[in-house]
């Protein structure tokens, strides 16, 4: 008996602090007192889409609002051209919650790797105006407008600087390259594929 309440303890504590460290620490004050700059502005302005992704990321963090030390939430505004993408990228730090204010977007996130001889799982969804999606802390996801008129969404973030990983740019843009032997092999494709994708340029759209 002793044993299973033991087990039952180790478990409920071992939920608490899984959950107590899903975002940044909580303040030991109601905000840094080193910083005396709450305020931006510019969310109104729509982003620059013309590139080659037709989307663009405004963010709002710690890096560009210091008043959001310590406070473990910042924002972004998502602009998209028809037929934009914000593609495949993972929020090291920080789950998202997104919300789409004009156009329709395709959503979705890649569940972590599961078990043996199992595929990772997608989840996606089509929203409209007023629909919230959530993609969870770490998890690779991605914004695609499927309309043919602009789209525009805001986001927030459980993190004051959440960090960003496209996924496409880190694998195949890094500085220096990874050995193509390693991607060709990773990728399970020829050395020329790999040798052609870190020749490209790769957009970075934040």
């Amino acid at each position: 008996m002793a044993l299973k309440s033991f087990a039952l303890i180790i478990a409920i504590l071992a939920v608490v602090t899984s959950i107590s460290h899903a975002s940044d620490p909580s303040p030991l004050q109601d905000f840094c007192v080193a910083v005396n700059d709450s305020m931006t502005t510019g969310l109104n302005v729509p982003g620059n889409t013309s590139n080659q992704l037709g989307s663009v990321v405004t963010a709002v963090n710690v890096n560009n609002l210091p008043g959001l030390n310590t406070l473990g939430i910042s924002l972004a505004r998502i602009d998209f051209a028809p037929y934009g993408l914000n593609p495949p990228h993972t929020h090291p730090r920080g789950t998202e919650v997104l919300t789409v204010l004009e156009g329709t977007l395709y959503v979705g996130f890649v569940l972590s790797n599961p078990g043996p001889n199992m595929k990772n799982k997608l989840f996606t969804k089509i929203l409209h105006p007023g629909d919230v999606f959530v993609f969870p802390i770490g998890l690779i996801h991605f914004q695609f407008n499927v309309g043919k008129t602009k789209a525009v969404a805001f986001a927030g973030l459980s993190s004051q600087n959440p960090g960003v990983i496209t996924i496409a740019n880190a694998v195949f843009g890094s500085d220096p390259p990874i050995n193509d032997d390693v991607l060709a092999k990773a990728f399970q494709v020829d050395k020329k594929v790999v040798d052609y994708l870190q020749s490209q340029f790769w957009w970075d759209n934040n």
